[in-house]
């Protein structure tokens, strides 16, 4: 039994030992990180990195987490404080292992993300916590009306008691998975990861004081509160607003969004509303929602911001329950981040009159994914492959928008076309850019990508896309973007709602969107013709005529 959960005893630290140990914490998470991902089965996380690793202190706030995916932040912080609710931290030993995903039990936002997280003991007291985050592509070809449909719902439970496996739970997760291979293994580079975080911590702590880390944990987290209060109190007071729509194909028709922004002194509160929770897996959880708000906030006020529980304190999040934008149980989750994709583009849009030098158009505003799942010709063994595509990044007050790239909340990468066609029954028959499909203005945005697939097996297919029906808007006279589109060919049935079968021969296309431009295209054409007199592409006499 540990004597005490929380030590007691604090000590001022001096700055320069407090941004040592910060950065000694950052480079902790990125070798959690690197560690899980080398570690790992799955193409999911060793080759697209869908996985995110972090620290906490004792009380559950983040006091570091790795620049992987932000999303990933909503899972952390709803975990350890529904760890702490059941179970007693004076019960804990070191070595016990904790895992969740659940979206109303566990602090989770879909159930492919499993948490795990162990305590960190340091002369025989919990000090803070380990925790990692990996996406087990694995429950494919469901339904979404309801979260039951979605997969293996996993309240916080020790997977590991005092260092031993508790085979029981393991054997119960695994029997409720597709690819059993690919989880174990996957499983396993999580343990490896918090693992190696914890024995990392416990030797700061060795090195500079268990006391002394502690405090300077604290010091990090109010040094990020206040470098958010003095970004924020930059911003011209005032109550900013902004409205969009959404559109996915478990969906007819769009959903209607809006966000009222108030900026106050040194405070700023953020209120959503969005149409009831609907029947499919684009709903978002309060925790999803705290995570979108955090990174817009983080990435339009100042960037630098240590990424700790401390910048949340001056921001005030709000959106009715029950909605699209708030929901509670039963609502289906799998594919909420498309929907928090497009409450940064709502954030975005709200403040680019209060700081247009910081804000970019509209992006893709998806997480366009697509999942195959089958059976391997040579052995009838099941397999499933998810994967996400990037689109066009809206333009900026500078520059062009980035193109073909995972935007906000989402940070993969795609798989190699070799290690597609290793591993899977699929050939990539084209993968581009979409030319044309950046929103023009005195700064493009970026272009979408078009990524078309053949079927090599029959197997089950699901597409999660968006702005097929509004193109992502363009600021200050920049146009739209291109709107994104499913093809399918060779005989392929129509997918209903996202999903279908291809049989083998069949293919699947899939564009997803640019993104706006950002000023008048009219003005990009005469700073064009400046610059191609400048660099001798053009004489002045030619130029004046024109």
């Amino acid at each position: 039994m540990n004597d005490v959960a929380v030590p007691i005893s604090r000590v001022v630290v001096d700055p320069i030992t407090v941004e040592v140990i910060g950065s000694a914490l950052s480079s902790i998470t990125e070798e959690m990180g690197e560690a899980l991902i080398r570690a790992s089965y799955s193409t999911n996380i060793k080759e697209r990195r869908d996985c995110s690793t972090a620290l906490f202190d004792v009380h559950g706030n983040t006091l570091c987490q790795a620049e992987h995916i932000p999303m990933h932040l909503g899972s952390f912080i709803g975990l350890i404080p529904h760890i702490m609710k059941r179970h007693p931290m004076e019960q804990m030993r070191p070595g016990d292992v904790f895992c969740g995903n659940d979206a109303y039990e566990g602090g989770g936002t879909h159930l492919p993300d499993i948490v795990l997280a162990e305590p960190i003991f340091v002369e025989g007291r919990i000090i803070g916590w380990a925790v990692n985050l990996a996406h087990h592509a694995d429950f494919a070809d469901r339904g979404h009306a309801h979260i039951y449909q979605e997969g293996l719902r996993i309240p916080p439970i020790r997977l590991y008691c005092a260092g031993e496996l508790q085979r029981d739970v393991q054997e119960l997760i695994l029997l409720n998975c597709q690819v059993p291979r690919e989880r174990l293994s996957d499983l396993r580079a999580q343990m490896a990861a918090n693992r190696l975080g914890v024995q990392r911590m416990q030797a700061l702590c060795a090195k500079y004081g268990r006391d002394v880390v502690l405090a300077a944990g604290d010091a990090l987290q109010d040094y990020a509160e206040r470098k958010m209060r003095a970004g924020i109190a930059a911003i011209p007071d005032g109550t900013y607003r902004f409205a969009d729509r959404y559109d996915c194909p478990e969906i007819d028709g769009e959903l209607d969004l809006s966000c009222e922004i108030s900026v106050a002194g040194d405070e700023m509160r953020l209120h959503f509303e969005g149409p009831p929770q609907v029947r499919a897996g684009l709903n978002m959880t309060y925790t999803a929602l705290l995570s979108t708000v955090y990174y817009a906030a983080k990435t339009l006020v100042d960037p630098t911001i240590l990424p700790n529980a401390g910048l949340a304190r001056p921001l005030h999040v709000t959106a009715p329950e029950g909605t699209v934008v708030n929901c509670v149980h039963p609502a289906a989750v799998n594919g909420r981040l498309g929907m928090c994709q497009r409450v940064v583009d709502l954030i975005h849009g709200a403040l680019a009159a209060a700081v247009p030098e910081r804000v970019i158009a509209a992006t893709n505003g998806a997480c366009t994914s697509i999942t195959f799942a089958g059976h391997q010709p040579h052995d009838n063994s099941l397999w499933v492959y998810l994967e996400t595509i990037g689109g066009g990044s809206g333009a900026r007050a500078t520059k062009d928008g980035l193109d073909g790239v995972h935007v906000h909340l989402t940070n993969t990468s795609n798989l190699p076309v070799e290690a597609l066609e290793i591993e899977y029954p699929l050939t990539l028959l084209r993968y581009e850019l979409v030319d044309g499909s950046g929103g023009p203005g005195t700064y493009r945005g970026g272009m979408g990508l078009r990524r078309v697939y053949r079927a090599e097996a029959d197997c089950r297919v699901r597409v999660d896309i968006a702005r097929r029906l509004s193109a992502p808007w363009g600021l200050f006279g920049g146009l739209p973007g291109g709107t994104a589109t499913v093809v399918l060919s060779g005989g392929a049935v129509p997918f209903d709602h996202g999903s279908g079968a291809l049989r083998k021969g069949e293919i699947v296309e899939v564009v997803t969107a640019g993104s706006g431009g950002y000023g008048s295209p009219v003005k990009r054409d005469k700073e064009a013709v400046r610059r191609d007199v400048a660099e001798g592409r053009l004489d002045v006499a030619t130029a004046s005529s024109g």
